[in-house]
């Protein structure tokens, strides 16, 4: 220690000095450092914190939310399952298969219509069942109704002119019948037109076939061609092609055939399978008369000369048509066999002069016969002379009220001073239509009432006896 001197003293001592100098700066760069970490720290650590909170509060806000979701969903879930599940019973809740037919071209058979209102009754039976049996398992399931379409009183004139009927009022009893017996089955009058019965088919099955409810439409129109575009339009849908079907009676045309629709056939006892025929226009032809002058030889050919021409003609296509519907020959005074029994022998041959030009003026024409217009002539009626006089004998307000006893009931039954509660024989309600009929309608042949029960004629028809009406 002695010998250390000062010198070294001072020199260790400002390196020490130095070495805590630069220890102090370390510790003091440190903490400055540490308090800027910690700083720094504290503000992240407050972010943090500050976003924990938020997404604290979001979490339950999104919990809270997805609970609401979940609750709502299940809501809706039960909603639709419930909406489902009606739907599916508001579209079987009462199914139905519609039947529509052209009752102007489908037509019903005749031994139906004889029976009148008991008729239409069993046509009315055995279309339901025939379709029941047509649906098979379902048909306690499904309502069956019908609807008939067709202009009621054309239809029974033109049966009256085939001779399936002895009186039009049989088909509209008929039709009556075939109303009366379901409650779902109709027989619509459309009346004159030949489109109207067309135009409420198309548009009564389109309608139907926006419903659900209707699984099945059968369609009575086998006789009509004009139907063809109808059913193109309509089977574009494979929905509605899988519903419609034709109802066979009359055998169905080529063109509906080629729309490849369902065609369904029952039983050949309820429809008729061939169209009406006009069988009441018959032409009689006048005999001739053998006693005037004719060929020594009488030929088909020169007794056909012998004729005015047009009665030539008109006799050689009677001949010829009667020779190939009827083969077996039938007896006439006028037959070749007894002309030639009865001639004398061929005379000479004589060439004929030329004959002379007819200065003479030939009469005019006859003026044509009446013919009626589009309503045409009315029905006759034939009365039983007892029923004619009973009807006669009641006088004043005793007599039997028309609208009530020809149109149906009475609307003015309260204030009408004439017979209602009388029980007429079908007699008597010809016999009552008969003398209605001599009163001329205001509209005459321009009248278009269905029912109407005035005369349609030129003038006034006389009586005779069976009582008959007679065109003008």
């Amino acid at each position: 220690m002695a010998t250390t001197n000062f010198v070294d003293l001072v020199s260790r001592y400002q390196t020490l000095q130095s070495y805590q100098d630069s220890s102090n700066e370390l510790i003091k760069d440190i903490l400055i450092y540490a308090q800027s970490i910690e700083s720094t720290l504290r503000q992240e650590n407050k972010q943090l914190s500050d976003r924990l909170r938020d997404t604290e509060l979001d979490l339950v806000d999104a919990t809270q939310s997805r609970r609401e979701f979940q609750q709502r969903a299940q809501e809706y879930k039960s909603q639709v399952q419930y909406m489902t599940s009606e739907n599916d019973s508001l579209k079987n809740r009462n199914p139905y298969v519609l039947i529509l037919i052209d009752g102007d071209g489908l037509l019903f058979q005749e031994h139906l219509i004889r029976e009148r209102v008991e008729g239409g009754k069993k046509a009315a039976y055995a279309l339901r069942a025939a379709v029941a049996l047509h649906v098979g398992d379902r048909a306690d399931e499904l309502e069956i109704v019908a609807r008939v379409v067709a202009n009621v009183s054309g239809l029974g004139k033109a049966m009256l002119r085939d001779g399936c009927l002895d009186s039009s009022s049989d088909f509209k009893d008929f039709t009556l019948g075939f109303t009366q017996a379901k409650a779902s089955f109709d027989f619509i009058d459309v009346g004159y037109g030949k489109e109207r019965a067309d135009s409420k088919i198309k548009e009564t099955a389109r309608w139907h076939l926006q419903n659900h409810n209707c699984k099945q439409v059968l369609l009575g129109i086998s006789h009509d061609a004009g139907y063809a575009p109808f059913l193109d339009e309509i089977l574009k849908d494979e929905p509605s092609r899988q519903r419609v079907s034709v109802l066979e009676g009359f055998p169905t045309v080529r063109e509906l055939r080629e729309t490849n629709v369902n065609i369904e056939r029952f039983s050949s006892d309820l429809f008729r399978q061939n169209k009406l025929v006009d069988r009441s226009t018959t032409i009689t032809l006048p005999k001739p008369n053998l006693t005037t002058a004719a060929p020594d030889v009488l030929t088909p050919a020169t007794s056909n000369a012998s004729l005015s021409p047009p009665l030539a003609s008109a006799t050689t296509a009677t001949t010829t048509a009667t020779s190939s519907n009827n083969p077996t020959p039938v007896p006439s005074t006028s037959s070749y066999a007894n002309v030639m029994a009865t001639v004398s022998p061929p005379p000479r041959m004589v060439i004929p002069l030329a004959p002379k030009p007819n200065n003479r003026q030939k009469p005019p024409p006859a003026a044509p016969a009446w013919s009626p217009g589009p309503r045409g002539l009315d029905e006759a009626i034939s009365v039983g002379q007892q029923a004619m006089d009973n009807i006669k004998r009641r006088k004043e307000h005793n007599k039997l009220c028309n609208n009530h006893y020809l149109r149906g009931p009475c609307t003015k039954r309260d204030t009408c001073c004439f017979v209602h509660n009388y029980k007429a024989s079908r007699e008597e309600i010809r016999a009552l239509a008969m003398l209605s009929r001599l009163n001329p309608c205001t509209r005459g042949q321009d009248c278009e009432v269905e029912d109407c029960i005035y005369g349609h004629h030129v003038r006034a028809l006389p009586l005779v006896h069976p009582f008959q009406t007679r065109s003008c």
